[in-house]
Order: C-alpha cells, then sequence, then structure tokens
C-alpha cells in the first residue's frame, strides 16, 4: 500500500507519499480500506517532531478515516468485510489501509456520506468526552468555545445547541463569525477585535459561561478563569498558545470551578473503547435525524497531503480539511 511518511521533521514538504508494507491486523483489530482521512493539529505537531504517536501505534500521521473494513482480526464480533465504517485511530489515517480496534470502529451515520464521514471521529469523540462526559454541560447553561470554527469547535457549537445550551464563539473574522451562527452560536466574538471575557461578562449579565472548550491552554488561562461562571468549568484540550501559564488559585476557588485537561490519542483503548460508544450512542442519532452534521471546508487528494497542512496552518478554513485515498 501507500501511505504518508515522515523521513524527518519539517515544514509541509516533509510529508511523502510513498510504498509502505501493509498493516495486518491482530486481536481484536481489523484492517479498514481508507477513502477518506482528516487533517488535524495533532498531526501538523507530530509532523514537525512535537507529538509522537503513543507506543505500538501507526508511526504515520491520522488520527481518523472512513472506509470499509477489509479484514477482521481475530477475536472481533458485531462487524464483518464490506462494512463501511469510521474510526478513531492513534495514527496511520493518511494512508491506503489502516488497522483498527474494533472499539474504535463507528459505522457510517444515515444520512452521510462515506468520504465526508471521515471528519467525525475525532471531534465528536473530543466534544463529547471533554464538554458532557467530564464538563457535563447541562440545558441552559452557557458554554464558550475558542475556535468556533474549527472543526472541533463547528461540532461543539452543534452539540450544545442539540442538548439545549447558549453557545458563544470566538474567532478570527466575521465571516467565520458568520458560519458559526448558521451553526447556532449565541455569543460572537471577534478575538482580534474583542476581549472575550467582556462580551461574554456582558451578554451573561455578569455570570460567566459555565463551561469554556479550550484549545490555546497558557495565553488564556487567566482570562478562561475569569470568564467563568460560579461552578464553572473549564476543559482544556490544546495548547496553541504555550504551555505554561500562570494560574490564580483565589479566584478559582471563589468560583468553586474546575479545570481539566485531557488528550485523547494517548488514552488506554478501553477508555477510547468507553468514549466511543457514548458517542455512538448520544451523537449517532443526531447525525442521522439532521441536527448535527460534518462541517467540510474542502477535500484534498491524499497524496498531496502537504497543501492540505498549509491550508490549516494558514487558518483560513472552516470545519475540516479532509484527506481523500485514491
Amino acid at each position: 500500500m501507500h501511505a504518508i511518511t515522515i523521513s524527518e521533521p519539517g515544514g509541509p514538504e516533509a510529508l511523502v507519499w510513498e510504498e509502505v508494507p501493509d498493516p495486518v491486523p491482530g486481536e481484536g483489530e481489523v484492517l479498514v480500506e481508507v477513502v477518506a482521512g482528516a487533517v488535524n493539529r495533532a498531526d501538523i505537531m507530530q509532523r514537525q517532531g512535537f507529538y509522537d504517536p503513543p507506543p505500538g501505534a501507526s508511526p504515520y500521521p491520522g488520527l481518523e478515516c472512513s472506509g470499509r473494513i477489509a479484514e477482521l482480526g481475530p477475536g472481533v464480533s458485531g462487524w464483518a468485510v464490506g462494512d463501511e465504517v469510521c474510526a478513531l485511530l492513534a495514527g496511520g489515517g493518511y494512508a491506503e489501509k489502516v488497522v483498527v480496534p474494533a472499539g474504535q470502529l463507528l459505522p457510517v451515520p444515515e444520512g452521510i456520506d462515506l468520504r465526508q464521514a471521515a471528519a467525525l471521529p475525532e471531534v465528536t469523540c473530543t466534544v463529547w468526552s471533554n464538554v458532557f462526559m467530564v464538563a457535563h454541560l447541562r440545558p441552559g447553561e452557557t458554554l464558550l468555545v475558542h475556535g468556533g470554527s474549527s472543526g472541533i469547535g463547528t461540532m461543539a457549537v452543534q452539540l450544545a445547541k442539540s442538548v439545549g445550551a447558549r453557545v458563544a464563539v470566538t474567532a478570527g473574522s466575521e465571516e467565520k463569525l458568520r458560519r458559526c451562527a448558521e451553526l447556532g452560536a449565541d455569543i460572537l466574538v471577534n478575538y482580534r477585535e474583542q476581549d472575550f471575557v467582556a462580551e461574554i461578562k456582558q451578554a451573561t449579565d455578569g455570570a460567566g459561561a459555565d463551561v469554556i472548550l479550550d484549545n490555546m491552554g497558557a495565553k488564556y488561562l487567566e482570562r478562561n478563569v475569569q470568564s467563568l461562571a460560579v461552578n464553572g468549568r473549564l476543559a482544556i484540550i490544546g495548547m496553541q498558545g504555550g504551555v505554561k501559564g500562570e494560574l490564580n488559585i483565589g479566584a478559582l476557588l471563589a468560583k468553586r470551578a474546575a479545570i481539566s485537561a485531557t488528550s485523547l490519542r494517548a488514552r488506554p483503548l478501553e477508555e477510547k473503547a468507553t468514549i466511543v460508544a457514548a458517542v455512538r450512542e448520544h451523537v449517532w442519532p443526531l447525525l442521522a435525524a439532521g441536527h448535527v452534521r460534518p462541517v467540510v471546508d474542502r477535500e484534498v487528494p491524499m497524496q498531496d497531503a502537504a497543501t492540505a497542512h498549509r491550508i490549516v496552518e494558514e487558518s483560513g478554513h472552516v470545519g475540516k480539511v479532509l484527506l481523500v485515498a485514491p
């Protein structure tokens, strides 16, 4: 088969489409013929040399894909060769074939195109696990999503609205904010021109956000705590704004607030399977009913992954950029 390899860390040109050995499914795994994958920020960090795959994972980038089951490994039940699926991966999605633990497979939702289903696993699992399983967003509460026009952001907006929450987003352009509003966002903040702390306070009559989904890390830590409501929950899922920040514990105590920080890729298989099962139970019916949908900005040939990485790094897109296998 062919896959995107990274011979040494570097820019997008470090991504090379070349022939590699076919993967073989082991106990509890399936082999998937990939139709499409999706680009995530973690892939860019891996290409740059800052985010190695977990031990035992494929060395090729790619944290999600869609395709058809080509082979079942020993001990797999409930799936059949030819099933159309999408999958959460620890790596290997930028390839023509990938091995997946059976617990990380999802059927393609009714009404969703097989290629576009590649945009679902990482964002749905990230949003559901953090916003709902950890931060316990409830109907009537306010969710603040940083990077509302990203793949994760566009899914967070839709899922929060589906449970009856109020949603605030930050984004860097009026066009991106307009797209967020189309998905249901209620409070729109241009972070280049507005102070999100002041805007959230004003929009909530001084109460603040009950839950914040943050991809920035250190840069936003202090202001996120300022933006939290009493009993608020800050869920940190990224570190685009740095890894070290100063935390005012007194402010946190005064609000009886909580901070969680999670990653998905390195979790044990059992934890990933639990999250995937919860997503299938709670999110898949919303997709089938048309209440939630993947947001895909564009599709790029997988062998031209370098172009896809440049698009994502330029941050002009909304939603996900897909890689379509030959």
